[in-house]
């Protein structure tokens, strides 16, 4: 992929330049725009994937499409604001990603496709009337399937087999937040154990809720995933190494990060397959005609290396089942 150069634009956001002058002159090639809420860093591996998906479609950018990119570094008000920014460039796909980047996308447009690989809750959030006819703007992947976070209890429970409380970083406002709180509850109870949960609204709680599990004194932690979590991933492996204490995440990346294991969907195989959303898009179907998809890569990562330095031994039945072993 050719090498760009980006500008700064309200809100923190990035694109390429040439689109800033140009935005509102008519266009050769059909363009998309990216809208995301962590950092462009953090998203990179689900965005290379999204790209390698179109190339095997037979796209090259600045060929066949351009793709322009909004990042709202990991604050989720700037969202609104840049969607704005994005409609401007009166773009034919919006690549939202995750949930509340749809939320705000559909906000500013009626009209423009919305494709999103990491979908949640997204009947009850009015994005879709059904799975399997959306009948509106947005499509795409879902990122989590049920019971999910019911299985990052059980992997806590196998690492550390005597734990009798576990805490849970958890955020009330995630779109998502309430299932997975439902499903920890129910795996804590057949369990028997303890769900000591501690919000985390905004980056700077983070390490709150970490003093709060010192002082619960919680044998694992679980990590639910959420985009603030996602984009502040090494720090909090960071903060639960420092606290000699096994975490369970629901992507890879936190993993990749230094996190000890994660059990979840591949973000990189659900965006890899948005591009197939993307292709049908341009060349005329509605969104509110594509079904939206479950998720059909899950994976189990462990880090050795983490495991090593919180002084715990893996099973080698856990290291049997796992799809990749970091060492």
């Amino acid at each position: 992929m050719q090498r760009r150069e980006f500008v700064t634009l309200l809100g923190g956001a990035a694109a390429t330049w040439p689109f800033i002058v140009h935005a509102q002159e008519p266009r050769k090639r059909p363009l998309i725009v990216s809208l995301g809420s962590p950092t462009a860093a953090t998203a990179k591996p689900q965005f290379d994937a999204f790209l390698e998906g179109l190339r095997s479609l037979g796209y090259v950018e600045g060929r066949d499409l351009d793709i322009v990119q909004f990042w709202a570094d990991g604050v989720m008000q700037r969202l609104p604001q840049l969607a704005q920014e994005a409609v401007r460039f009166r773009p034919d796909v919006i690549f939202a990603n995750p949930t509340p980047g749809v939320l705000a996308a559909k906000a500013a447009s009626a009209t423009i496709p919305i494709v999103c690989f990491m979908l949640t809750d997204e009947i009850r959030l009015g994005l879709a009337a059904s799975d399997a006819r959306p009948g509106g703007t947005v499509t795409g992947l879902l990122m989590r399937v049920e019971g999910m976070a019911g299985k990052q209890v059980d992997l806590a429970i196998e690492m550390v087999p005597t734990a009798t409380r576990i805490g849970i970083l958890f955020n009330p406002t995630s779109a998502d937040g309430p299932a997975q709180r439902r499903e920890v509850d129910a795996a804590t109870l057949a369990h028997s154990v303890q769900a000591n949960f501690a919000e985390a609204r905004t980056l700077t709680e983070i390490e709150s809720a970490f003093q709060q599990f010192a002082r619960d004194q919680v044998h694992a932690v679980i990590v639910l995933y959420d985009a603030i979590f996602f984009t502040d991933r090494r720090h909090i492996a960071e903060l639960a190494t420092i606290g000699r204490l096994p975490a369970i995440y629901s992507a890879r990346d936190h993993v990749d990060a230094g996190g000890l294991i994660s059990y979840g969907v591949s973000l990189r195989a659900n965006a890899r397959r948005a591009a197939t959303y993307v292709d049908k898009i341009l060349k005329g179907a509605k969104p509110g005609d594509l079904p939206i998809e479950f998720p059909t890569t899950l994976e189990l990562v462990i880090n050795l290396k983490t495991a090593k330095a919180l002084g715990l031994t893996v099973s080698q039945t856990l290291l049997a089942r796992a799809d990749e072993v970091i060492e």
